[in-house]
């Protein structure tokens, strides 16, 4: 199979599952193919954890699920040191981190010090145990989920934590016919035990090596950091997006477009990812009211942001520059991307009613 097949035999093995969630299961693999980790905000039994539990099912590779509580230990997560009576010596026995997929469940209802022994396993796929650094195995993902709802005996994750998560999503609730179907599924077993692999881990890999070869234009590179500088300066928000978070969105839309059948970036992966990527990594200012996780408020403020920059882009009034870098229409500056294909500004198409026109070919 090449890499579009095997990028569609993923997303439909997990549909078999999850039903009438295409968008969820879309951005979970954007999230593996970018090697990011993902953190899903939803209600309990939406299928947070069954769709974990079917992305590794797809993917051949070794799944551990962690219950987070109030009296986790570091040490029940990153493993523990024994010592062997026959041996004579301390023997490490490796902890649910040293997975391809680990679900990390509920994570913030543990204390930040066991919420802090994943940071070196999300940011460099290590973990440092005993004064040994341990190399975790490939590829490797979290899948962390939590309720926005109840809060009583929580942990909210600090920013640097929720940094180190690629994107924030929902999955919400289904409609009535998709509903319906998963009722009428067998109760006897985990919906996703009966899934089968599709993609090796080797497979995998080479996907995730694929998204390197995906080219991202000049024209939306300056897109993406105007979107990013106005986080900083917008006065809505008290804190804007690291640079980091800027790293994320680059990497999230090759990705994206990968997942898409392109190998190359338009302006819609870039508009579509930012409130995803970007929301949970900013914070909302006192003047828009109390300090908390209020991410649909920061969704919210990211999408405006994202329209604000567009028209910005459009017009060229901003910094003095000229006609639009994303637009191909001979009346504006326009750019040819790095291939053999011109694209246009397909933000102002919409919004005046005009229809998007497609790549075009020389």
């Amino acid at each position: 199979m090449d890499g579009m097949k095997k990028i569609q035999a993923i997303q439909a093995n997990i549909e078999r599952v999850i039903k009438g969630k295409a968008q969820a299961i879309e951005l979970t693999v954007v999230s593996l193919l970018a090697r990011g980790h993902l953190l899903i905000e939803d209600v309990p039994g939406v299928g947070k954890t069954t769709l974990a539990h079917s992305l590794a099912r797809s993917l051949d590779c070794s799944f551990k699920r962690i219950q987070f509580t109030s009296d986790l230990l570091p040490s029940d997560i990153l493993g523990v040191s024994i010592f062997h009576q026959q041996k004579q010596a301390f023997e490490f026995r490796p902890g649910p981190i040293f997975a391809n997929v680990v679900l990390a469940d509920e994570i913030n209802r543990t204390t930040p010090k066991t919420q802090s022994c994943l940071l070196e396993a999300m940011n460099d796929a290590q973990v440092s145990v005993d004064s040994q650094t341990r190399i975790l195995p490939q590829p490797f993902m979290v899948i962390a989920t939590q309720n926005p709802v109840e809060y009583h005996g929580t942990f909210p994750l600090p920013e640097s934590q929720l940094d180190r998560f690629l994107m924030r999503i929902r999955i919400g609730y289904p409609d009535s016919s998709e509903e319906k179907k998963v009722l009428e599924r067998p109760k006897f077993l985990h919906p996703a035990d009966e899934l089968q692999p599709v993609v090796s881990v080797q497979e995998v890999l080479d996907l995730q090596n694929e998204v390197e070869k995906v080219r991202l234009d000049d024209s939306l590179m300056d897109y993406l950091l105007a979107i990013v500088s106005e986080t900083r300066r917008s006065d809505l928000l008290a804190l804007g997006v690291s640079t980091r978070g800027a790293m994320a969105l680059h990497k999230a839309a090759k990705a994206l477009a990968l997942v898409r059948g392109r190998d190359y970036c338009l302006p819609d992966d870039l508009k579509d990812l930012a409130p995803v990527v970007l929301s949970h990594r900013v914070m909302l200012s006192a003047s828009q009211g109390s300090r908390g996780p209020r991410f649909d408020e920061a969704e919210q403020v990211i999408q405006d942001i994202v329209v604000t920059c567009s028209r910005v882009a459009h017009t060229g009034k901003r910094g003095g520059r000229q006609g639009c870098p994303l637009c191909s229409r001979t009346a504006h500056s326009g750019f040819i991307s790095s291939g053999p294909r011109r694209m246009e500004c397909s933000v102002d198409a919409r919004s005046e009613g005009q229809p998007s026109r497609p790549p075009l070919r020389k």
